[in-house]
């Protein structure tokens, strides 16, 4: 197992995250308990330490069962993180009642990790207000040791990671990022990555494979992969991207079978970074997966001069993207909730000005009535 070095602590790269936890009969909220413990007694076994949960995961069993399962070792042979809900705009003034509920729930004294979960355009407002006291009593729980690191997950955008880090920055240990070979562009992970390297704050990745859409690849692609590292299986390609970049200290993957589980392991069991050929051939493989599902926006923002409804065109199109790309995903849902109807999609009159200058000829009225009914399901 490849470890890295975070404070005085040694972690797994490879943690193992537990929101895709198999299940019973395809119901989510009914975790199959006993091939999970199968699955957590492997990965302890072969070196993994770090075991991310959350209070909502598998409709908030997940927090129990990772408790149940983990108390056979000793508290200090493991790391546990989970996370205050503030996804989810009704948590926001239970910090206190939440994270004692999450320690009776894990069976726990302490978490080694806690984080603000989600940090986005939805919540930011109501996490940097201090009102509400959630950064109050958080480092107050630090000082009594039962939060022993404390940082955020963000799924915001990058102008949402500069607002927080520009109020809480001082405080924040670690942050967890979507972060994959897809989403250095298309999310500006990249980006993402630069800023948090600017405040000094070590990267944890979350969705390394993207929901499991780059565990396979197409034909074409696969090929031009495997010609290039024959013995390398298609999943372990994203794993080996991350690999490369030194600023990642803890990798999650939410694993929902055995096998699934000793493949990433194995992946973890030596570094074997990307080489430039290697980097440049898989980014363009995410480019050629990117232009078969998304616009060809490049945020040049001509068309937002002609709106006569004043709508923010490039961000709508990049949810838009976004939500075409993961098939309904939560992030263009989350995104849409932030805003008031006439600056939606559906505020769109078809009047056609924003095409008449946009130089990637966008059917964008087309594309603004589309979105408009995706979001109504």
């Amino acid at each position: 197992m490849i470890y890295k070095g975070f404070k005085d602590l040694k972690l797994s790269m490879l943690g193992m995250g537990a929101m895709r936890l198999p299940v019973i009969d395809g119901v989510y909220s009914q975790i199959d308990e006993a091939q999970s413990e199968k699955m957590l007694d492997y990965a302890v076994e072969h070196g993994v330490n770090y075991f991310d949960t959350a209070w909502g995961y598998h409709d908030g069993q997940s927090e129990p069962v990772m408790g149940r399962l983990l108390k056979k070792y000793p508290r200090e042979n493991y790391y546990l993180a989970t996370k205050f809900p503030g996804y989810d705009l009704e948590n926001i003034p239970k910090v206190e009642e939440i994270f004692e509920a999450q320690l009776k729930k894990c069976d726990v004294e302490y978490f080694d990790f806690y984080l603000f979960h989600n940090v986005c355009e939805m919540n930011i407002e109501q996490y940097l207000d201090a009102k509400y006291g959630i950064m109050e009593y958080l480092l107050k729980q630090k000082e009594k040791g039962r939060i022993r690191h404390l940082g955020f997950s963000v799924h915001g955008s990058n102008e949402v990671t500069e607002r927080f880090l520009e109020k809480y920055g001082s405080y924040m240990e670690f942050c967890q990022i979507q972060l994959n070979y897809v989403d250095w562009t298309f999310q500006k992970a990249k980006e993402k990555m630069e800023i948090l390297e600017k405040h000094g704050i070590p990267i944890w990745v979350m969705e390394p494979l993207r929901g499991g859409k780059l565990a396979t690849l197409s034909q074409k692609d696969s090929k031009v992969l495997k010609a290039l590292r024959p013995e390398e299986e298609i999943p372990a390609w994203a794993f080996r991207f991350l690999q490369g970049i030194p600023d990642i200290k803890m990798v999650l993957s939410g694993m929902s079978d055995l096998k699934q589980l000793k493949e990433n392991i194995e992946t973890f069991e030596e570094e074997k970074p990307l080489n430039k050929e290697e980097w440049t051939a898989l980014l363009k493989v995410a480019e050629n997966m990117l232009d078969k599902n998304v616009l060809p926006c490049t945020a040049c923002r001509y068309c937002e001069s002609q709106c006569p409804q004043g709508l923010e065109i490039s961000w709508l199109l990049s949810l838009y993207n976004e939500n075409c790309f993961t098939d309904n995903d939560f992030i263009a849902p989350m995104a849409m909730s932030t805003l008031s109807d006439d600056k939606k999609p559906g505020a769109c009159i078809g009047c056609g000005s924003c095409e008449a200058v946009c130089p990637q000829q966008i059917k964008i009225s087309q594309d603004m009535s589309d979105f408009h009914e995706k979001m109504k399901k």
